[in-house]
């Protein structure tokens, strides 16, 4: 099984989101069995709830992140994760001493596109929704990146 690890500041923001976002597309596709997916802050309170803003445009997509709480990103998790896919540039750098680079990139560039997904922290819905926008279609192109990999694998 394929484990993911979403990166950010905080944890309670886009991290959270592309998380929420990936099991939900992991439960339509029926992936529960090759992909799991978790999230981390590189500077984050462990137990913090997600942002309002965030719980509501996840609530909005159907998505019930309440149950949220936000975790320091710890040596353990991202040994224990396949792929680490963080949110911008500056969290990829500030990790890449530790991480491996053949399991350590953005999200973005993860999927072949450039450009860091912008904090949405103290901003209103609009500014969430549009960062929860961009994650969708991030997440959906890395997951499907990651089923054709692992379907490729076991084909050789």
């Amino acid at each position: 099984m394929l484990k993911v690890l979403f990166v950010c500041t905080g944890n309670t923001c886009r991290s959270s989101m592309a998380e929420a976002v990936a099991e939900k597309i992991i439960a339509e596709k029926g992936w529960g069995d090759k992909l799991t997916v978790a999230s981390a802050g590189v500077a984050a309170v462990d137990g913090l709830p997600a942002s309002p803003q965030a719980v509501a445009v996840m609530e909005e997509r159907g998505i019930d992140l309440r149950s949220h709480r936000s975790r320091m990103l710890k040596e353990e998790h991202w040994q224990e994760a396949d792929v680490v896919l963080t949110m911008t540039e500056s969290h990829k750098a500030a990790l890449q001493e530790a991480i491996p680079g053949d399991k350590l990139f953005t999200l973005a560039e993860f999927v072949g596109l450039e450009g860091d997904i912008a904090d949405p922290i103290g901003g209103s819905e609009d500014v969430y929704r549009r960062c929860a926008d961009r994650l969708e279609e991030l997440v959906a192109r890395a997951l499907e990146k990651l089923m054709k990999q692992e379907n490729g694998q076991k084909r050789e």
